[in-house]
């Protein structure tokens, strides 16, 4: 399976994704925006231990942001459970090289589509960290909009954030 946003596309990952993945993902401006599951430093087992869950999944869940030659970034589809079935949460991340040029924007309307569409999704969710505006934008420009402000509700690096919750829904 492989979904076009020109230049780019999301596809599923692969083993070979490794150590583009690694360079990437080892970065303090990206893991500040994350949850503590996303380490750092990011390292080799790091990479490993989470392209082992997100190959072969069925349905595809995981996406890689790449090109032709190598991946830049993830979008994944986490559903959800019991009565909230109905729903899965987004998440996602670009490289730091390629921060500033929409592709965040595009890998998360298409997995947004394919969510929907594919998957059936009635409500797509994401959550940002109030340290992360760029993130919240993003959301913004794929057609999600906030639901709620949940103040204080994270520790990230030692530091008490508000956390952003975001929605879409299929029409």
């Amino acid at each position: 399976m492989r979904i076009e946003i020109p230049p780019w596309h999301l596809r599923p990952f692969c083993a070979e994704d490794l150590d583009t993945m690694v360079k990437y993902s080892n970065n303090l401006k990206v893991s500040s925006k994350m949850p503590d599951h996303f380490p750092h430093p990011y390292q080799l087992e790091d990479g490993m231990k989470w392209l082992s869950c997100a190959i072969d999944k069925d349905p595809i869940c995981e996406f890689a942001i790449a090109n032709d030659d190598h991946m830049i970034g993830c979008v994944g589809i986490q559903p959800l459970t019991d009565v909230y079935s109905v729903s899965a949460e987004l998440g996602y991340w670009v490289a730091e090289p390629f921060w500033g040029q929409n592709i965040a924007t595009l890998a998360l309307l298409a997995a947004s589509d394919y969510a929907m569409n594919t998957l059936q999704y009635s409500r797509l969710q994401a959550r940002v960290f109030s340290n992360n505006p760029a993130s919240a934008r993003v959301l913004e420009k794929a057609g999600f909009v906030q639901e709620a402000i949940l103040k204080k509700s994270v520790r990230k690096n030692a530091t008490l954030l508000d956390q952003w919750i975001y929605a879409r829904f299929r029409k």
